[in-house]
């Protein structure tokens, strides 16, 4: 497998796993087991401010893995990929990792340069299936 396809099942693995860090903080909360069992209507109070950061940085990386996987894909199938779409792939997924730590722990500005190399590394994947 390239280099490409295993930060792509990395990152796959990451966003499956953010879960089991935010989820205990949840469960904390007076109702958080109910609330997780039932059809969350209303949100949750009280979370921990940082299972709240978690879980926002849970769903950005949800909503950056979709073009992330079709741009690793599309290098893969078109035969582009290359040095250049492996650390690009690299790039996003080093970069979501330190995006999720630094967001959690609740790092301003650090966090804003965390997701700007992870959005740099699917640029660069952008940028060489064309040349």
């Amino acid at each position: 497998m390239t280099t490409d396809l295993w930060m792509l099942a990395w990152s796959a693995a990451l966003c499956l796993t953010m879960p089991l860090f935010y989820v205990p903080g949840l469960l904390q909360v007076s109702g958080g087991l109910l609330w997780g069992l039932g059809n969350r209507d209303t949100p949750l109070d009280e979370r921990p401010l940082w299972a709240a950061r978690a879980q926002r940085a849970h769903a950005n990386m949800v909503e950056n893995l979709a073009p992330f996987a079709a741009l690793v894909l599309i290098a893969h199938a078109a035969g582009l990929a290359n040095a250049a779409t492996a650390t690009g792939a690299t790039m996003f997924f080093w970069g979501r990792v330190a995006h999720f730590a630094i967001y959690t722990a609740g790092i301003p500005y650090v966090r804003t340069l965390a997701f700007g190399i992870a959005i740099a590394g699917e640029i660069r994947i952008f940028l060489a299936l064309f040349g």
